[in-house]
């Protein structure tokens, strides 16, 4: 029995511990109308090859939750009776997204094939919907990621058994590149920057084939997000260039300030002030320019606004240094952010106690980091690092001093009872 080391690294570079890897799995099953049976136990197993061929269905997980076929995570098949017909019809949906981008899974020559419509669209937006809700609450969870990419999946489904027109299945492929985005964006928030390459490059392709240039934006929007928390400034002004100079930012100013708005937030790595500052202000100008009566994704309308816009110029300016304005968009961010943005508000908070702390402001910046919600800070890896990253930051400042000491106890008592 030989230790199944190909699932252990591609565990490691997407940041999945035995725990999260079986949440995601369930998430997937879950998804697909099975029960979530796998546990630490079931991911143990698959780890030391004591289960080298795992369950139809968990194979079929495993692969929507790694986005490639089940022999490259280092299992081995083996012989076993086919699969009933309704098993297989869900194994050929989840092959589908492992399929070359051009090549469809049709359903076999003796089995009808239904129309798809425009109602089989809003049916899948209208799950989405719950879905950004979700996302706007929790954040990077595993769970958020995993149900996205099942309804990418779904939809790819639907262009795989049944027959639609030109506009049906441009609408399809719109749906599962931007259900794709959404994984992206959740493994951002998450930290797995490996499986977050991995969504970008499926849902690029995705969204190239629906030819609609909203969803377009968006993915590139996010990598140019991506490459920013991972540091790759020089990428990430690329990435985000490919979005702002698409035609939907040039014809819609709510696009245009979004796209500049993000920009400011790469500049803000580089050092560069002055175009941080012009960048702003371009975004500020286009989205007053803006029509707020106009229909646009539901994505957008879901969470950009001048809450959003103060966040990322916070964003922008605490990488300058310039603590004080840095602390001016922070207040300004809270004071207009929609009471169901959880996630968006905790984290305007974490940064916005950076800034003070950045001034010297300590006993200030302890009570603001303070006001974050421990479940939150406990839940949110992102801001779980950056409050991680205050504590540490506080230390140098304070030391053994009282702010750090009040610091320390907070935290002591957080991590012994987190509710």
């Amino acid at each position: 029995m030989e230790d199944n080391d190909i699932l252990k690294r591609r565990m490691a570079e997407a940041g999945y511990t035995q725990a999260e890897l079986a949440e995601a799995v369930n998430a997937d099953l879950r998804a697909c109308g099975h029960e979530g049976t796998v546990s630490d136990r079931t991911v143990r197993n698959w780890l030391t090859g004591k289960t080298r061929w795992p369950h139809r269905r968990q194979r079929a997980a495993l692969e929507a939750v790694f986005q490639c076929p089940v022999t490259e995570l280092g299992f081995v098949p083996w012989r076993e009776a086919p699969p009933s017909a309704s098993e297989e019809v869900t194994l050929q949906r989840r092959r589908f997204l492992f399929a070359s981008a051009g090549t469809a899974l049709g359903a076999s020559a003796d089995r009808a094939r239904h129309r798809v419509g425009m109602s089989d669209v809003d049916r899948l937006l209208a799950k989405f919907s719950v879905l950004i809700v979700s996302d706007h609450r929790y954040g990077g969870r595993l769970t958020i990621e995993s149900q996205a990419a099942a309804l990418a999946g779904e939809a790819l489904a639907l262009q795989a058994r049944g027959t639609a027109g030109q506009r049906v299945r441009c609408a399809l492929y719109a749906c599962a590149a931007s259900f794709t985005s959404s994984a992206l964006w959740a493994a951002i928030d998450g930290r797995r920057f490996g499986v977050a390459q991995r969504h970008f490059e499926r849902a690029a392709s995705l969204a190239a084939m629906s030819g609609e240039l909203t969803i377009q934006f968006r993915i590139w929007s996010h990598a140019g997000s991506l490459y920013r928390h991972m540091a790759r400034p020089i990428d990430a002004l690329a990435a985000n260039d490919v979005a702002r100079n698409l035609h939907i930012a040039r014809r819609d100013p709510m696009f245009a300030s979004l796209g500049h708005a993000r920009h400011a937030a790469i500049l803000g790595l580089t050092g560069d002030a002055r175009a941080v500052r012009q960048t702003l202000g371009h975004a500020q100008e286009a989205l007053e320019a803006s029509d707020p009566a106009e229909q646009r994704p539901m994505w957008m309308n879901a969470f950009y606004d001048r809450a959003e816009l103060h966040s990322l110029a916070l964003a922008a300016c605490l990488a300058l240094g310039d603590y004080e304005a840095a602390e001016a968009h922070g207040h300004s961010s809270l004071a207009l952010v929609r009471p169901e943005m959880q996630r968006s508000r905790a984290i305007t908070t974490a940064r916005l106690a950076q800034a003070q702390l950045g001034q010297g402001e300590l006993e200030s910046a302890v009570a603001t980091a303070m006001s974050v919600p421990a479940d939150v800070a406990a839940e949110h890896p992102r801001i779980t690092g950056m409050m991680q990253e205050f504590g540490a930051a506080l230390g140098l400042l304070d030391a053994s001093g009282p702010h750090a000491q009040v610091w320390g106890q907070y935290v002591h008592d957080r991590q012994r009872n987190p509710q």
